[in-house]
């Protein structure tokens, strides 16, 4: 006699080979929360910067920079930096607190976003520090994803 499992018998994840499953790793949990919760902290403060039009060189460039770009202020600009990449490093970092099941895809799509952030901003604006950063923090993301999935571990147990 053959078996049949339903899906409400394999009601946690662990059953189901198909569900995202957090990384049980204190370290991965705590890298995603670290590096969403400040990319996300600091893009949601620079967008606002950059909407109101903080006057110092430091948070926001001369709008002179923006001369070859489809933009004419910082406002657009600011508002997806906040929204966008503040957005979904914030939601990232929620979810790793909460240890969803969803953290490792968060985690990726938020360093993903990040990552097209940079090369956009740097193709449309002139390098910065900052830009280089960001750019280093976002590769950095994405080691702590492949990390948590296990593809950059030696094959040892953990």
């Amino acid at each position: 006699m053959t078996t049949h499992t339903t899906r409400a018998q394999r009601a946690r994840p662990d059953d189901d080979p198909r569900a995202l499953v957090l990384p049980r790793s204190a370290a991965f949990r705590w890298s995603a929360i670290i590096t969403t919760a400040f990319v996300g902290l600091t893009a949601v403060a620079g967008g606002i910067a950059l909407v109101v039009g903080v006057d110092a060189e430091l948070f926001a460039p001369a709008t002179s920079v923006l001369a070859d770009t489809v933009f004419r202020s910082f406002v657009v600009p600011g508002l997806l930096l906040a929204v966008i990449v503040g957005g979904t490093h914030l939601l990232a970092a929620i979810l790793a607190v909460r240890r969803s099941r969803w953290t490792v895809l968060a985690v990726a799509a938020a360093a993903f976003v990040l990552l097209v952030w940079i090369f956009v901003e740097t193709a449309m604006i002139p390098w910065s520090l900052l830009q280089a950063v960001y750019f280093a923090v976002g590769l950095l993301e994405v080691g702590v994803v492949l990390t948590g999935l296990g593809l950059l571990s030696d094959g040892g147990r953990r």
